[in-house]
């Protein structure tokens, strides 16, 4: 227990005022977790990576086309962008 407290110390921390709960942030985002990858159709893969295009400069996109469904891959400059794309879309 004693070397959790001190690891805790260690990262930056917050709690949640509407429920109380204690959240060490660096669970939340990883700094190296910046690649996201779809299955999804054409349409969608096209509007996806073209929201993500409008909303980060520096986004780079993938598409490898299937019969069926394009593999997606968007690259971000940093991973809170990465999160903020997710959230804004219900990835």
């Amino acid at each position: 227990m004693k070397s959790i407290r001190e690891a805790q110390s260690q990262a930056v921390n917050d709690t949640c005022t509407d429920c109380g709960s204690y959240i060490d942030i660096g669970s939340v985002i990883d700094a190296d977790d910046n690649v996201l990858q779809l299955n999804v159709s054409e349409e969608r893969a096209l509007y996806l990576s073209s929201s993500a295009q409008e909303r980060f400069a520096d986004v780079q996109v993938n598409m490898i086309s299937d019969k069926e469904e394009v593999t997606l891959t968007l690259t971000f400059g940093i991973s809170a962008e990465k999160m903020i794309f997710q959230l804004q879309h219900g990835l």
